[in-house]
């Protein structure tokens, strides 16, 4: 393990960033997805809870082999780094959907009451009245669904995306022939590094909006 440290931050580094696009992907697209699931629009709603309903139940490897495998197969053809991220993306966005939407529905109605009796629109309301207070109430869950992602990461090197952690414990494993304990052990290193720093920056966020109230 500490013959190969220039490996296997080269892996850590690469991980982060799998990690990094992940988490701001999955943010974007899962309060998207809230807000449909709240919008006063039938479509809209319905598609949300299909959303929903199907990534949730479905393990990330299948999203991961129809990414790989069988976005190709109709023309869709980028590298497997990205076919990684997104279908990560696309996994994560579904339980950060319902951390955001159990955040909007412990905000008080009247507050939605009160803007749409000022005219705001359902846009308006939910991006400056509900969201903000609904975002408070979920840090610890979304923490957690985060910290979940960032675990998930290393199945996302399982498919080749090449360089990150996993990646690194295959090389040194199969191709160089090291024990699999020293270098399993150096891998998960890396990942405890990620999850621990992201669980004491989530309670230092959780702090801070303990204050804000």
């Amino acid at each position: 393990m500490f013959n190969n440290l220039d490996l296997y931050w080269s892996g850590f580094l690469r991980s982060l960033g799998i990690i990094g696009w992940s988490l701001v992907g999955s943010l974007l697209l899962g309060t998207l997805i809230a807000a449909f699931r709240v919008s006063p629009v039938a479509s809209l709603r319905a598609f949300g809870s299909a959303w929903v309903t199907v990534i949730r139940n479905c393990p990330l490897t299948i999203v991961l082999f129809f990414m790989a495998f069988g976005l190709p197969e109709i023309g869709i053809n980028i590298d497997f780094y990205w076919f990684g991220v997104v279908g990560l993306i696309i996994y994560t966005s579904a339980f950060v959907c319902e951390a955001i939407r159990s955040g909007i529905n412990s905000v008080s109605a009247g507050q939605a009451e009160a803007a749409r009796a000022i005219g705001l629109p359902f846009t308006q309301t939910l991006t400056q009245v509900v969201l903000p207070q609904a975002l408070r109430a979920t840090v610890p869950p979304l923490g957690s669904v985060q910290i979940a992602m960032f675990k998930n990461s290393a199945v996302v090197g399982a498919f080749g995306v090449g360089g990150d952690l996993w990646q690194v414990g295959q090389t040194l494993t199969s191709a160089r022939g090291f024990a699999y304990i020293p270098v399993l052990t150096g891998v998960a290193v890396g990942y405890l590094v990620i999850t621990l720093s992201a669980g004491a920056l989530l309670a230092v966020i959780e702090r801070k909006v303990a204050i804000a109230r």
